[in-house]
């Protein structure tokens, strides 16, 4: 499982990072946990306590994370990419702050693309069972099936970004192969427990 944003550096003080908090990862680990799972979290950089019973791995760059799940995915049975990983990040961070200069203007900054995680872990040869979160800012279900079909996973779960970031309360619509299954606004804990059950059902189908 993986849950927060990631935080890409331009130079010592300054990253490309999102508003993503952690809260519904954090809450799905949970969940899991009281589900019976033994879970592994890969928590980007927030400000959470860790769920008991949870093993925590802790993460700021979207390579990091990358190189904290490949290694571990194919011994797990499920994984749920939550986290917001962050598309992009600067070609080469600075190794010293980029001093501002009058008349100079801001810098230009290359970016390049970063790993996708969900994507690597669904090629595996021994995969997991695969979730995708799709945090969008308009039309949900159309850019989750569009996730769903680039990603070749069987689950994405999509929601509103930009209304849920920070919140204790989310609303979440299940996108697969045969349709979507909406559930309701409701807590996130609540909303992380009818998650971990829709999977568990789906894998003892």
């Amino acid at each position: 499982l993986t849950a927060g944003p990631t935080f890409e550096a331009i130079d010592p003080v300054r990253g490309i990072t999102n508003l993503s908090s952690g809260k519904m990862g954090f809450a799905i680990a949970r969940a899991a946990t009281e589900a019976g799972a033994a879970v592994t979290l890969v928590a980007g950089p927030v400000a959470l306590a860790t769920p008991a019973g949870v093993t925590r791995i802790d993460v700021k760059s979207a390579r990091q994370m990358h190189d904290a799940v490949l290694p571990l995915a194919a011994s797990h049975d499920v994984f749920i990419a939550t986290a917001a990983v962050a598309d992009w990040r600067p070609a080469d961070a600075a190794e010293h702050k980029i001093k501002k200069a009058p008349g100079q203007g801001a810098p230009a900054l290359l970016l390049v693309e970063n790993p996708d995680i969900l994507a690597a872990v669904a090629v595996l040869p021994k995969r997991p069972y695969c979730v995708g979160f799709a945090a969008e800012s308009h039309e949900v279900e159309q850019h989750a099936r569009a996730k769903l079909v680039r990603k070749n996973v069987p689950l994405i779960v999509g929601n509103l970004g930009p209304a849920t970031f920070g919140q204790d309360h989310n609303a979440l619509l299940l996108v697969d192969a045969v349709g979507t299954r909406a559930l309701p606004h409701a807590d996130k804990l609540t909303l992380a427990r009818q998650l971990v059950a829709e999977i568990s059902s789906r894998l003892n189908a």
